[in-house]
């Protein structure tokens, strides 16, 4: 640290000022730039290459499973099992996307238009990443960045710093391994604060932002491109033209995965009037535990302090919450808890996230009712993120498409398994997902390698693409009157 004095020599007055200093995160940023500078150079094969190697490096089930309970042993967040899965379904389905892509040299060329694009490396990207994934986000940030022979330094969550820390030395050594610098991937040293993350922000040439919206804000501050995304609040429905049973264990599935950590797993679910009773019955027969109002109290009390998530309480096992809670012994082995509830905002907390595994139940009239509900729950938390829907009738889930503020509609998904990417969902592998001018984001899609490259373009003559002064103004002078338009 440089100390600052605020008081002449031989003068008695106030303690030394420490003021923060910048060398530490200056040192990283050199590396990371000499080694950027050298891979800059390779080809599309030496590129998918450094993919790879970043991939098995947490893909490998040696290490995806050191990782997951490091994680939770620090975090005290999601669980060791969902969590091997994430690291290596999601690595697993991003090396996928990003092996069908290119990244250097030409990647598009449109005779038609006289265009040849060409792709740019950006330099060196700044990733801060979220306590709730440790491992797997700067994994999937890392493969995204070299794709576009970029080089990668990470500012943790303090919470995970140990994880990720870990993780980057695997990623480093599997890059020496094939006879790549470590260097194209680092770590912020140890501890990791809001002046050294933004001092990162603002020496390297892109930020992307998963988790903190604080964090998210001093991105788009920095004078630095930034990439940041937005939080979740799910919401998904349920019509009376639906698979009950289907749509039951989907919701159970997405919504206890890695124990509600992931921003896609639904915290609400909004119920038509005509098979309100028989899905509750379809939930509970899928391992839901329907609390009572007595209950759904002392959760509210335990569940927040002071208007906050219990930090001791997100994230944690069902039998854990049960406990804490007081929950009836009916609800002994129950995988998750359902909580009935009529009304939005401040004073209903349970329509916020709530990254546990509590669901709120909505009961609405018919459809329009249901959207009108789903879109007061993301109007107050979670606009732009997504929704989803559990129908028959494509008609309504267009509906929904059309009508809400969400870049993302699934229909008929276990949520956590599709708004990321998923095998049989067309949306690209992520661990970051934009969600447009709603919540102040760049990008309104998932983040992929694309949005870490930068395009030139070659330019070259065509046929002339002219149209007549009829064919553009014609409608108007139409609706104006042609002697008004002067002809």
């Amino acid at each position: 640290m440089s100390v600052a004095l605020f008081q002449p020599p031989g003068r008695s007055g106030p303690a030394p000022i420490k003021t923060y200093d910048p060398a530490p995160v200056e040192a990283v940023m050199l590396r990371a730039r000499a080694a950027q500078k050298l891979f800059a150079e390779v080809d599309q094969d030496g590129a998918d290459a450094a993919v790879r190697a970043l991939a098995w490096s947490l893909y490998k089930p040696e290490n995806a499973k050191e990782l997951a309970e490091l994680a939770v042993a620090d975090t005290n967040l999601g669980n060791v099992a969902d969590k091997i899965r994430k690291k290596q379904r999601k690595t697993f389905g991003t090396l996928r996307d990003l092996l069908r892509g290119r990244s250097v040299g030409i990647i598009e060329h449109d005779r038609e238009k006289g265009l040849v694009k060409y792709a740019k490396p950006m330099g060196v990207v700044g990733a801060v990443t979220p306590s709730t994934n440790p491992g797997a986000t700067p994994v999937n940030k890392a493969m995204m960045a070299l794709k576009g022979r970029n080089a990668i330094v990470v500012a943790p969550s303090p919470l995970g710093y140990r994880t990720t820390a870990r993780v980057v030395e695997l990623m480093r050594q599997e890059l020496e391994r094939i006879g790549l610098p470590g260097d194209l991937v680092q770590i912020l040293p140890d501890p990791v604060t809001k002046d050294s993350t933004e001092a990162l922000m603002k020496l390297c040439d892109l930020v992307v932002v998963t988790g903190s919206q604080d964090n998210v804000r001093r991105a788009y501050s920095s004078g630095t491109p930034a990439i940041g995304v937005g939080a979740g609040n799910v919401p998904v429905m349920i019509d009376e033209t639906a698979d009950l049973d289907a749509a039951a264990e989907k919701i159970r599935d997405s919504k206890i995965f890695d124990n509600s950590t992931s921003c896609s797993s639904e915290n609400s679910v909004v119920i038509v009037d005509a098979v309100y009773d028989q899905a509750i019955t379809a939930l509970e027969r899928a391992g839901a535990y329907l609390c009572t109002p007595q209950e759904k109290a002392r959760i509210q009390d335990k569940l927040w302090v002071k208007g906050k998530l219990n930090r001791d309480l997100i994230a944690r096992d069902a039998d854990v919450l049960a406990r804490a809670f007081e929950l009836s012994p009916k609800a002994e082995g129950k995988a998750y808890f359902l909580v009935e509830d009529d009304g939005v905002g401040r004073e209903h907390p349970f329509s916020g996230e709530k990254l546990a595994l509590v669901l709120t139940v909505y009961r609405a009239k018919d459809f329009a009712a249901a959207k009108a509900r789903v879109r007061e729950i993301l109007d107050y938390q979670g606009r732009g993120h997504s929704c989803g829907i559990h129908t028959t009738n494509m008609d309504r889930a267009r509906e929904l498409a059309e009508d809400l503020d969400v870049v993302r509609v699934l229909v008929n998904f276990a949520h956590t398994f599709g708004n990321g990417g998923g095998f049989n969902s067309g949306l690209g592998f992520t661990l970051s997902m934009g969600c447009g001018s709603w919540q102040k984001n760049s990008i309104s899609e998932n983040l992929s390698y694309r949005h870490m490259l930068n395009i030139t373009h070659l330019v070259t003559p065509i046929p002339e693409d002219k149209p007549s002064e009829e064919e553009l103004f014609g409608p108007h002078w139409k609706t104006i009157g042609y002697e008004e338009a002067g002809r």
